[in-house]
């Protein structure tokens, strides 16, 4: 189910609520000093922002925001919550709009305290259903490390099929159905 909230749009699934991040939103989130949490109505909760995550928000996210205005859900970071403990369990995003072939690619992670509980599974079926209701999009696709087991069980459990390999990594898609 989605629900439209001023000025944002939550999913929401069984456990979770994913919530895509404003531009001011995303400032908070990498000072990482409780201020978004505050904001958000969360739970404070030790995150630690590693080296590709602050370049990617500094570098792409925050101008790919900034650029895309209101149009910025597939630009931005979106948070993931656990709805019952009102606590944030990991993050995912887009890689941007929609490409000429209708192809979107995400990207993720969970807060180690909350791996292997299903959550990240259950967020890229939600961000994934929403992305393939989107206008112009026929596909999601995910890059993931060979070694990285859990984010290829992640994906198959949710229809992505591995469709090419460079090096070290996998690439996956799923695409809508006719």
């Amino acid at each position: 189910m989605i629900t439209a909230h001023a000025p944002q749009t939550v999913l929401h699934t069984p456990r979770l609520r994913l919530l895509p991040l404003s531009y001011a939103q995303l400032e908070a989130y990498i000072r990482n000093d409780g201020a978004l949490e505050r904001e958000l109505g969360l739970e404070p909760h030790p995150r630690s922002l590693d080296d590709a995550l602050a370049d990617a928000l500094t570098h792409t996210i925050l101008p790919g925001v900034a650029a895309a205005g209101e149009a910025h859900l597939f630009s931005t970071l979106w948070t993931i919550v656990h709805a019952a403990s009102a606590s944030m369990v990991g993050d995912l995003c887009f890689k941007g709009a929609p490409d000429a072939a209708g192809t979107v690619e995400i990207g993720y992670g969970t807060y180690a305290a909350h791996q292997g509980k299903g959550y990240m599974t259950e967020a890229v079926a939600a961000i994934t259903q929403w992305a393939l209701r989107q206008p112009g999009v026929t596909s999601v696709t995910a890059e993931t490390e060979k070694a990285n087991s859990a984010s290829h069980r992640t994906l198959e459990k949710n229809g992505f099929q591995v469709v090419g390999e460079d090096g070290d990594m996998l690439w996956w898609r799923c695409s809508a159905t006719v």
